[in-house]
């Protein structure tokens, strides 16, 4: 199993064990993840490396509850969510897990309060929309729509509504790449933040290689594999990455 992990780690909060994920049947099968070995731990910040087609997105649906395994044993805090219902699955997805694409989805008629605010109609304890703005540097935003956004505005509008759900998982599929290096900057910046601040774990894919620099640990995919695990000795704050 390719782990780089210490050995004095305490229990992982995602425990991931020969997870494979085929969509298809016969020859046009498509294997998209192959005996996936992995730990996660709480509070981490994850950079998911590969090129298109590698693997990583679809592990993030998969620990996103978006999509389940076809063999394998998935864990989160030590409970299988291998073979739950499916009701359980949303559950599990409403309850501890935020996600960021790289297309905001934001509704064009509500305010970047309001679309915020929807995340209070099935979140328990969520964060308020200007406290959830004002920590991704918009809190002067608070009712503009979204066409009075720039696309960065409108990409740190998408993690204010993530973390408002306190959620103990934010999984970022390629949250930079419909932005120019400024912009993208910009929301790196702000996942950083939820992260330090909040002790979200944090999972960014990514195809750009500067962007590992700023995980504590580099998950590098390749035709559907883990493989390699590294560790940052030193972290590359986000003002300082360049791609």
């Amino acid at each position: 199993m390719i782990n780089a992990t210490p050995s004095d780690q305490p229990a992982p909060l995602f425990a991931l064990r020969g997870i494979c994920r085929t969509y298809g049947e016969g020859e046009t099968a498509v294997r998209a993840l192959i005996d996936v070995d992995l730990d996660i731990y709480a509070g981490e910040l994850l950079v998911l490396l590969g090129p298109s087609g590698s693997g990583k997105s679809t592990l993030l649906n998969i620990l996103g509850a978006l999509d389940r395994p076809s063999a394998g044993d998935l864990a989160f805090q030590g409970a299988s969510l291998t073979n739950i219902s499916d009701h359980a699955l949303t559950q599990f997805r409403r309850k501890h897990v935020g996600f960021i694409f790289q297309f905001y989805n934001l509704i064009p008629s509500l305010t970047a309060r309001e679309n915020i605010e929807l995340v209070g109609e099935i979140t328990e304890n969520p964060l308020d929309a200007q406290e959830a703005l004002e920590l991704v540097g918009l809190g002067n935003r608070l009712d503009h729509f979204p066409s009075q956004l720039s696309g960065g505005e409108q990409q740190r509008v998408a993690v204010a509504r993530a973390i408002a759900k306190r959620p103990a998982v934010l999984l970022c599929d390629e949250p930079t790449g419909a932005l120019d290096v400024k912009t993208g900057v910009r929301v790196l910046e702000a996942l950083q933040e939820v992260n330090e601040r909040h002790g979200s774990t944090t999972l960014i894919v990514t195809h750009n290689a500067d962007v590992a620099r700023m995980g504590a640990r580099v998950i590098r995919f390749g035709d559907g594999r883990v493989r390699s695990v590294e560790t940052n000795a030193q972290r590359t704050p986000p003002s300082q990455l360049v791609w």
